[in-house]
């Protein structure tokens, strides 16, 4: 069992105080941004902590306020960008968020040295409310989306073009991703590329009209309840019709569909990345409806031909599909990270070399890094000294290093970041257009900042933002601590994360709360900076807070991720429950105070944990979990589980499969059994002696409250002790006031639980 002590031991004696629910909605307790973008080789454009648009060059050493904090505040801006031309600024305002990435707005134009200012509107429309708009590649020009159609202006004074004429609200959607596109598939709202030199546009129409609709009521604001009714397949459930398109913006507008390949063509497919690899070529990934099989395609914009350059299979599921592959630029080398094995450790993502082969259409494949380890990402090619940029965890999995590695030779690498700056182990980066230096982004241990390095001069660095407010914010308040071990269980090694309070002494008995991770092949315990409410719990001084990265967390191998196959709620719950079991064992931990918290997969597990403990946990609380995978979202569910045999599916099958009938019923069997398991309902039970807390917002449009309502049905059902926090009209992710809220609840709930007695009414009499 290995130890890392992150954070030191509070002085004792120290007068500092208390972190407060309060102080962690103040602004000197929260993260800046400065959303740094390269805007060239060697500039920058990034907004201080003061509200100031500034450029920075980073070769001079020279900085430009562009645009000053009093503009945003004069025309209440919410967003903004720049054009390409830095003549302009694109403002946003009565910004209204629809879903996780997507939004409403309007927008202004404004005139960076002549103040002249003006609405966004199509032809003919007056104050619109704007699906997107944004600057293209070139001088200023323009895209902007209303009623799901796409609107081109050459200039800010020129007329708009509109591109697509067959967008429907709700059914068909041109350059935007739809909920399934923006949650699942693309991680974005956004479904258009522009070609580097801005004469072209590529976008995707997303074709709904088959989708069976969700409705959410809003209950609030009317006499009668209103309904909002979105397409969202479930899994089994028709799926949206995609294709792609170029549009050529220079000279007469000319549309090209690119055609997918042949043996996707008439089955439902996903386009998961698309990326414009020259002025006229794209490379696309097409991925089938399950998810095993992917195709890397190059594709011509001038004439709809796209060729394969890569096929990727998985007896499981297929990971990473929406990585950017890096070409060179005669479009003869390219770079993935795919699945390598490492000896009996299992399959871990390294960066593979294809070279096309001389009069061959084969590729020569090489990698460039191998152990067991995963790289994350590759950030950037240097083609002109052939370098490969990456971030890995080949230091710790809990970490992430910027790495070089050469692409000839022997494949040298080294380390960029290892040692770059006290607190700084875990980085995120985005590397120049030359490919000479990097915005860094320092995501912890310590307090996050934002750096600038030079490619050439790695000792030194450029601080671009030290969140200084927050560091002087968090010098008040008393320090906790935090170490890492590995814990093992059914012969996997798993990393499990303690914060223990400020005053922590071995001789002392805490309470404990296990958070579970709310979303599947992600990683929990990490050396990133986090603050949140359960920060608060620890400072009461008497609870201490655990994570873990059980089976099917991400970063450590393929091994370890897709255990969760055709088995959700099994596997990953058990590790939850062996945390749970070995963390009580400790001399230090009562047994008898123990919570689990949980939301959407997390609040899953802690579900289908309380199934198989009968009186290891004693209080439990959980956000918008899901409880039955067959009515959440396909993309996801089908690509852990595979396809459901609902009745409209079985009859198809029957319908154009060959199989035999006996062996098609024996599928629909097999099938049904796959999702049946991973249900929380019907066998799970009450908490012994204690209340289950639930919440949810009702007009949550990712996992809905039909699940809330099932397991409530349930509870009732069974006579067990429940408390229920609903959010009227709130979506998934909650109002700032509905947050501070529930944060409010869930430091209750849990001190109710987890706190002695005595140290609960000391903690009542410092509240009043």
């Amino acid at each position: 069992m290995s130890v890392v002590v992150l954070t030191p031991v509070e002085v004792p004696g120290s007068s500092k105080s208390r972190l407060t629910v309060t102080d962690l909605y103040k602004p000197e307790f929260s993260v800046h941004d400065p959303e740094a973008t390269w805007i060239s080789d060697s500039e920058v454009v990034y907004r201080n902590r003061d509200g100031h648009v500034i450029k920075f060059n980073f070769a001079l050493n020279e900085t430009e306020v562009i645009l000053s904090n009093s503009t945003f505040v004069a025309f209440k801006v919410a967003k903004y960008s720049l054009s390409a031309d830095l003549k302009y600024a694109l403002f946003a305002y009565d910004v209204k968020q629809m879903y996780r990435y997507s939004y409403t707005a309007s927008y202004i134009v404004y005139n960076i040295y002549t103040r002249e200012v003006w609405e966004l509107n199509p032809p003919e429309v007056q104050n619109a409310v704007l699906q997107h708009a944004a600057w293209g590649r070139q001088g200023q020009q323009l895209i902007y989306i209303f009623e799901n159609n796409i609107y081109y202006q050459s200039d800010v004074r020129s007329i708009s073009l509109r591109i697509t004429s067959s967008g429907m609200e709700g059914v068909i959607f041109n350059g935007l991703a739809d909920w399934l596109y923006e949650e699942e598939i693309l991680r974005s709202h956004l479904a258009h590329w522009w070609s580097p030199d801005g004469e072209r546009l590529a976008f995707l129409t997303i074709d709904d009209t088959l989708v069976p609709n969700m409705a959410l009521a809003q209950f609030t604001g009317s006499t009668y309840p209103r309904g909002l009714q979105y397409p969202y397949p479930m899994a089994g459930q028709t799926n949206p019709a995609v294709k792609l398109s170029v549009v050529n913006l220079f000279g007469a507008t000319h549309t090209q569909e690119l055609q997918p390949p042949d043996q996707f063509r008439h089955r439902d497919f996903y386009v998961t990345m698309v990326k414009w690899i020259s002025n006229t070529h794209l490379a696309v990934r097409w991925l089938n409806r399950p998810q095993n099989t992917s195709l890397l395609t190059v594709c011509d914009a001038t004439i709809g031909v796209c060729l394969q350059r890569h096929e990727e299979t998985s007896e499981t599921w297929l990971s990473r599909q929406r990585q950017e592959p890096f070409f060179s630029k005669d479009r003869s080398r390219f770079f993935l990270t795919l699945p390598v094995k490492q000896g009996g450790q299992g399959d871990f993502h390294h960066i593979t070399m294809f070279t096309k082969k001389l009069r061959s259409d084969q590729d020569e494949v090489r990698h460039l890094t191998s152990g067991d380890w995963e790289v994350t990402k590759i950030a950037a090619y240097d083609e002109k000294n052939q370098i490969i940029y990456f971030l890995s965890t080949e230091d710790s999995a809990q970490q992430r290093h910027l790495y070089s590695v050469s692409t000839v030779g022997l494949f040298p690498r080294r380390c960029l970041t290892c040692g770059l700056k006290e607190e700084c182990t875990f980085f995120d980066a985005d590397v120049s257009p030359d490919a000479q230096q990097a915005i860094l982004h320092c995501k912890g241990p310590g307090v996050p900042a934002v750096l600038l390095l030079s490619f050439e001069d790695v000792d030194s660095f450029f601080i671009l933002e030290n969140n200084l407010p927050l560091r002087s914010a968090l010098e008040t308040k008393r320090t906790i601590q935090t170490d890492i071990r590995m814990i093992t269980n059914d012969n996997f090694e798993l990393p499990l994360k303690l914060i223990y309070p400020p005053d922590f002494s071995e001789s002392y008995l805490y309470g404990l709360l296990l958070i579970v991770g709310s979303s599947l092949g992600d990683q929990m315990v990490t050396e990133e900076f986090r603050l949140d409410w359960d920060s608060v719990l620890v400072e009461t001084g008497q609870v201490i807070v655990a994570r873990l990265d059980g089976r099917g967390s991400g970063f450590r191998g393929q091994r370890v991720l897709q255990q969760v196959h055709l088995r959700l709620g099994t596997v990953d719950a058990e590790d939850q429950i062996a945390a749970l079991e070995y963390l009580v064992k400790l001399p230090f931990i009562d047994r008898t105070r123990v919570g689990v918290f949980g939301e959407d997969y997390g609040g899953f597990l802690m579900l289908m944990m309380l199934k198989s403990t009968e009186r290891l946990i004693r209080c439990a609380a959980t956000q918008a979990p899901v409880i039955d995978w067959s009515m959440y979202a396909s993309a996801f569910s089908e690509r852990y589980l595979g396809s459901p045999s609902t009745e409209e599916n079985r009859y198809q099958r029957k319908i154009h499969d060959t199989l035999h009938l006996c062996e098609l019923d024996a599928r629909v069997s097999r099938d049904q059994q796959k999702f049946q398991v991973s249900k929380v309902l019907p066998n799970m039970k009450g908490l012994q002696g204690g209340t289950l807390f639930l919440a949810h917002g009702t007009a949550d449009a990712n996992v809905h409250f039909q699940h809330s309502a099932e397991l409530i049905k349930h509870l009732i059902k069974i006579g067990a002790n429940y408390t229920m926090q609903i959010y009227p009209d709130e979506g998934h992710f909650l109002s700032k006031r509905s947050r501070i809220q529930l944060t409010h609840s869930l430091l209750g709930y849990f001190r109710g639980c987890l706190l002695d007695a005595s140290s609960l009414l000391d903690q009542q009499r410092d509240e009043e």
